[in-house]
């Protein structure tokens, strides 16, 4: 029944027992629509819930393909240089494991692929790497994500996902 129904009924009504009955059915509906109310809270949350584990799960997933995408891609371009197990040749091309610079930021990160290492000599742990790291443009954004991610996650190291957001972020401010 509609307000505009129960305001009709109330109005036309000519004796107690007609406004008695209003006043009960109006007491019922106000119930009704608190019981509504908290039903249909509920299954929001409970909606919510589920977008926000979809979106953790979604999260896992597109991280491992990331991963794996980027592990088949630093074979064809990082491996020369910085070997299958990332221990990289000594004096020449630095390890990749456990070392901050992989770890640590990502813009650093991005920058050193996508400009190259310049005439900076990299020091770790005492060693000093003097191979010239040619800058790698002609990676896709997803290409330099994908490694990065790889690299920032393999050999023992565990680190957040480099998105194609954060390679197109530097780009744009480093034309």
């Amino acid at each position: 029944m509609t307000r505009v129904a129960l305001y009709i009924e109330l109005f036309t009504i000519n004796n107690f027992l007609s406004i008695n009955s209003f006043y009960t059915r109006l007491k019922m509906i106000k119930g009704i629509f608190k019981k509504s109310v908290l039903a249909c809270t509920l299954v929001m949350l409970s909606f919510t819930s589920l977008l926000a584990q979809n979106a953790k799960s979604s999260n896992a997933a597109a991280f491992k393909t990331s991963i794996q995408k980027g592990e088949i891609l630093y074979k064809q371009y990082c491996l020369t240089c910085h070997q299958a197990d990332g221990y990289g040749v000594p004096n020449m091309n630095p390890p990749l494991i456990k070392t901050n610079y992989v770890t640590g930021d990502k813009k650093k990160l991005i920058a050193w692929v996508l400009k190259g290492s310049g005439t900076t000599k990299l020091n770790i742990g005492g060693k000093t790497y003097q191979n010239k790291m040619a800058p790698q443009k002609n990676l896709k954004d997803e290409e330099v994500a994908n490694i990065l991610t790889f690299i920032r996650n393999a050999f023992g190291n565990k680190g957040t996902r480099v998105t194609i957001d954060d390679v197109k972020a530097f780009r744009a401010v480093n034309k």
